[in-house]
């Protein structure tokens, strides 16, 4: 069984190419949340996966409330989790190890993936040019390829790109993102909007509704930008910060 949470894709290709070379069923965390289901039974010596996205050299809060909340009729055998970053994870493989901790599970195998950047919502951040964004991808793909086998033999194995710097980049500078930098007030729409919807379809924690055809956020963010993104005529920015920047999600055309 594999959890997961994405907003541009990145997290959710990752997770759908494990659960075909696993075999394995693929659980979307928000929608899970938004049902309120967290209980689920594992069948004998099952896998349990995690699949996110990192946000400020961190695991997404709402990953970590949902493994919080999750219930599972007996002790897991087995828990690993994959992670996406733009470049570097911090201590993320800590703040995840602890979380399952505190339920009385231990982490068996982690990974992280390098993929193309997602996030431009602060001035100096930007996207890969199309090159550097395909070689993320070719050799994610690599990795996974790779470690697939490794997850069904059950190997105990650590491979997370911690990053320089890494405790000032989980702690103050994470703590900072979480307090200041989950705003969506600061989301605006241009001229340029067509009222398609596309935004609304995005949205992983359906945040945002169409409002007089112009897209309306509910101060449920994570900061995903799946709605920047997806965006099919660049309408929507955040604050000042995006103009200019360019799209991505995975395997846009």
């Amino acid at each position: 069984m594999i959890f997961y949470f994405s907003g541009c894709g990145n997290s959710r290709h990752v997770a759908e190419t494990l659960a075909q070379g696993l075999n394995d069923t693929l659980i979307f965390m928000p929608e899970a949340t938004r049902e309120d289901h967290y209980n689920y039974t594992l069948a004998e010596g099952e896998r349990l996966g995690f699949v996110f996205p990192i946000y400020s050299w961190a695991p997404p809060q709402l990953v970590l409330d949902f493994v919080k909340k999750l219930q599972l009729a007996a002790k897991p055998e087995y828990v690993y989790f994959a992670c996406t970053c733009g470049d570097e994870c911090g201590h993320t493989e800590k703040f995840f190890r602890k979380a399952i901790q505190e339920k009385g599970w231990e982490l068996s195998a982690c990974f992280s993936l390098i993929m193309p950047e997602t996030y431009v919502g602060m001035p100096g951040f930007k996207l890969d040019t199309e090159e550097n964004a395909k070689k993320k991808i070719d050799n994610a793909d690599a990795t996974l390829e790779r470690n697939i086998p490794r997850l069904i033999n059950k190997e105990q194995f650590s491979e997370i790109t911690v990053g320089s710097f890494a405790w000032i980049k989980s702690h103050v500078i994470q703590s900072s993102f979480s307090k200041f930098a989950l705003d969506d007030s600061k989301y605006r729409v241009t001229e340029k909007c067509i009222s398609c919807g596309k935004c609304v379809e995005a949205c992983p924690l359906k945040n945002i509704t169409l409002d007089d055809g112009h897209p309306k956020w509910h101060g449920h963010c994570t900061m995903c930008m799946g709605c920047y993104h997806h965006c099919p005529v660049n309408a929507i920015h955040y604050g000042k910060a995006t103009e200019g920047k360019g799209q991505y999600y995975f395997r846009k055309s």
